[in-house]
């Protein structure tokens, strides 16, 4: 599979339960962090679902 990275550019706080435990499982611990993960149909699921938190950036 591809390997993607995502970058968080938005904080977690204020935001539901579920967007701050999606943000963890994405392995995120700090803002403007950069992590690197498998293009798994999970994966873009789940930066899908906090699209508006974090950014793909381009390798």
């Amino acid at each position: 599979m591809a390997k993607i990275k995502i970058k968080q550019v938005k904080s977690g706080s204020g935001r539901t339960e579920r967007q701050k435990r999606t943000l963890v499982a994405l392995g995120f611990s700090k803002l403007q962090q950069v992590v690197e993960a498998e293009a798994t149909p999970q994966i873009l699921g789940m930066i899908a679902k906090v699209q508006h938190l974090v950014q793909v950036v381009k390798n």
